[in-house]
């Protein structure tokens, strides 16, 4: 019976030891989520997260937009309750940089940038990165848990620590 236990007690030693190190994401891993129209916006679209490798495709796709140049972030919270989403809280910033330019030293990890909204209201944005995971528990990378923001104006990189962008027109919640 003590060889038993042994043997259970080496099994759990092995499985503690070979515990995920935060960046083994699921190849593949896709997370497909819908926005919700905030600030008595008419914006809607739709954003997806994919996780090939070690680097995550992001692609949002928005509508109902005002035509013009609009930020998008990650913000802290998978929260799009409040009516203005100032329940997803403040930019994604697990590593305390300075807000800034998606690809400059000082950046937040939701500082994701600007895109176009057309004289249609649609605009469409683009960015494949080895800053995030998804899924991989990886609290300086992961992007499950958090929220999506599109902002009513640009950001101009440098305003601490939002850059100035505006009220918020769309959230969605990364979640699966």
């Amino acid at each position: 019976m003590k060889h038993f236990t042994l043997a259970i007690l080496s099994v759990a030693a092995i499985a503690v030891g070979c515990k995920s190190n935060g960046t083994d994401a699921k190849p593949g891993e896709t997370i497909k989520i819908n926005f919700e129209s905030k600030s008595g916006s008419k914006a809607t679209g739709t954003a997806e997260f994919v996780q090939k490798g070690n680097e995550v495709m992001f692609t949002a796709k928005l509508s109902g937009l005002e035509p013009g140049v609009h930020a998008i972030h990650i913000h802290e919270k998978a929260d799009c309750s409040a009516a203005d989403a100032s329940s997803a809280g403040g930019h994604w910033n697990p590593t305390f940089k300075k807000h800034g330019k998606w690809g400059d030293a000082d950046h937040h990890k939701g500082d994701i940038g600007n895109f176009t909204a057309d004289v249609d209201g649609n605009g469409t944005i683009v960015l494949t990165t080895d800053e995030w995971c998804v899924g991989c528990g990886d609290k300086n990378k992961d992007v499950l848990g958090k929220g999506l923001i599109v902002h009513e104006k640009a950001d101009d990189y440098a305003t601490q620590p939002t850059g100035n962008a505006g009220g918020r027109v769309a959230c969605t919640a990364i979640i699966k």
